[in-house]
């Protein structure tokens, strides 16, 4: 992943609603979420739903799919693993090049 993209990606979850749309998601599962079930449970506008939902959209974090007449939305579960992925793998890869946190006071 790239650094832009993930860059893209933390900042369109860096807004409390979108965050929370997102964990909704998350917690769904694969089967998703109605549109008018998230609008329900977040409380918030059509409008704003649909604006918050844009924005992770174009990120790629959330899929959207037509089932007759209801739009289904769903996290999208190998992006946010390469997200993760990304935030973790150089994980602890310079700490071999200080002293130990004890190590520096004695």
């Amino acid at each position: 992943m790239k650094l832009e993209q993930a860059a893209k990606q933390l900042e369109a979850l860096g807004n409390p609603t979108r965050l929370k749309l997102y964990r909704t998601l998350v917690r769904a599962g694969e089967t998703g979420r109605p549109v008018g079930y998230l609008q329900e449970s977040l409380g918030i506008a059509a409008s704003t739903l649909s604006h918050h939902l844009h924005r992770l959209i174009l990120t790629g974090l959330v899929t959207q799919e037509r089932q007759a007449t209801t739009l289904i939305c769903r996290a999208n579960y190998p992006v946010m693993n390469d997200l993760l992925g990304f935030l973790a793998d150089e994980c602890c890869a310079d700490a071999a090049c200080g002293p130990a946190v004890g190590e520096a006071a004695a």
